[in-house]
Parts: C-alpha cells; structure tokens; sequence
C-alpha cells in the first residue's frame, strides 16, 4: 500500500499543478479553463524539439517551452477570451474547449501522433520511497510544487495579487481605483498558462507522452481537485491535487486488486467528490458565496 500512496503524492502534484491554473483563471473571469492542458502539451512538445529535435541544451529546451505556453495563453486571451467577455459562461467554455482541440489537431499534423519520450531533467536511478522506486524528476515536480505553492501565497499578498483578487471581485470599482481589466486579463492567463506548461515540462519525462496527453489524462482528475479543494482557493488546489492522486492509487489498490472492482481509480475520485461535496458544498477551502 506505501508504494501506491507514494506514487499517488506525486502524480498528485501534477494535478496540483493544473488545478491551481484552472483555479487561478477561475477567480479572476470566473472561467472554466479547458485550454489548460494544453498549455503543458505545447510547453513539453516545444521542449522535445528544442532538446532532442535540435539538439540544443535542455535549459534552452525548458526556456523554449515555458515561453511557448506563456505566447499560447496570452494569444488565446487576447484573442479568444477578451472578444467573448460579454458572452455568457457556456459560449466561452466552449470556445476553449475549441481551442484544446484545435491544439491538438496542430501538434498531431506538426509532430505526428507518436509516442515520444522526453530525458528527465535529472538522470539517475529510482529513490525507494516507501517501496515505491520514485524517479529523481518526480522529486523534482514535488519540490517544485513546495517552491509554487509558497510563491503563489505571496504573490496574493502583494499590491499586484491584490489588483488581480480586486479585479475579480468587483471590475468596475478596480476601474475606478486605476486597475486595468486588461492588464489584469493578460497576467492571470499567462500565469495559468506558466503554471500549465511547468506541469508537462515536468510530467512529460516521467513517461511517455502523445498528443494530447496532458488533455486526455491529466485535466479531469486536475477539474476534480480544484473542485474538490475550492474553485476559489488556490491553497486548495494544491490540496485537492494532492488528495485526488492519492486516492486514485489507493483505489487501484484497494478496490482493484483486492476486490477486483472496474475502473477503481476514478470510482474511489467519485466516492471522495461525492462525500466532500456533500458535507462542504463550497470544497475543503473554499468559501460560501
């Protein structure tokens, strides 16, 4: 069982890692953001080619590829978010479902739909972590997380993380005050889209990855944590990220090795969803309305 809750902490941390994104766009626009993933996706595939492709250093590739995410989440704020500012909430999430999959289909015609494997930042044998062999670069994505996570909390107490929860509280008496809606609307996506791209720098090399891949299977679990820790509490993102791992892996072995239960990962989400929600409607952080 220690393995499968190791392995579950650190897949966890991904999902952090997207949920405080898709939390962050929230609290702001009050967006559901499904662009997120994608954002990685362009980040890890953009590295790939920078490292491998053109053999350059892997700090240029990682550069590359955050600079990537970054020009994709301002581009799609300035072109597909802010044009639809006034539109109701079901027009944008559909707009942004659009652009994942329009991101997609580019990366499967520029790349080709086939698995690649991306070196890790750090070479070197497995670390026995309660029996589970954890790699170095899952390491690292954990210490990254600590790093966000601490960086994040400041950021909210400075006068610009201050402008952007103003902004999003009330946009016409942050105009008032000299905040720019604007402004404010460039900063969160290319922070969400900061945050998406160093989850697939980071997740990319852990395995093998396709187009897609941070789409496909890391947005919902990451939907399901920032739900389940708060829509609005970035703290809780990372929480819910978190727990939303551990308790996938301990469903897989609990309910499907033990007792052979179908689809235990996503049973054992549903079951802690459901009993959250139930006791704390607003999640393990968040605040009534």
């Amino acid at each position: 069982m220690g393995a499968f809750l190791a392995l579950g902490l650190f897949q966890g941390a991904v999902y952090g890692l997207l949920a405080v994104g898709i939390v962050l766009v929230y609290k702001a626009k009050r967006v559901f953001n499904f662009a997120q993933g994608e954002f990685g996706g362009v980040a890890a595939f953009t590295a790939y080619a920078l490292v491998v492709g053109a053999g350059l250093p892997y700090w240029a590739g990682v550069v590359g590829g955050l600079a990537a995410a970054v020009a994709m989440g301002l581009i799609v704020e300035r072109v597909i978010v802010r044009p639809l500012e006034s539109s109701s909430r079901t027009i944008m999430l559909v707009a942004l479902v659009g652009v994942a999959l329009f991101t997609i289909a580019i990366i499967v015609l520029v790349g080709q739909p086939i698995p690649r494997v991306m070196p890790p930042l750090i070479e070197g044998g497995g670390v026995n972590i309660l029996g589970a062999g954890i790699l170095p670069q899952q390491l690292v994505l954990m210490a990254v997380l600590a790093v966000l996570a601490a960086a994040m909390a400041w950021f909210f107490k400075t006068d610009l993380g201050l402008a952007v929860l103003a902004s999003s509280q009330d946009t016409r008496a942050a105009q008032v005050v000299g905040i720019s809606p604007t402004a404010v609307s460039r900063l969160v996506w290319g922070m969400a889209a900061l945050l998406g791209g160093i989850a697939g720098l980071l997740y990319a090399p852990v395995g093998i990855f396709t187009p897609g891949f941070m789409t496909l299977t890391m947005l919902v679990p990451a939907f399901a944590a920032a739900v389940l820790g708060g829509m609005t509490s970035l703290p809780g993102a990372f929480i819910g990220g978190l727990a939303i791992g551990v308790v996938q892996n301990l469903g897989i072995y609990y309910l499907g090795q033990q007792l052979k239960v179908p689809g235990a990962a996503e049973l054992g989400v549903f079951a802690l969803l459901m009993l959250v929600l139930l006791i704390r409607p607003q999640g393990l952080l968040g605040k009534e309305a």
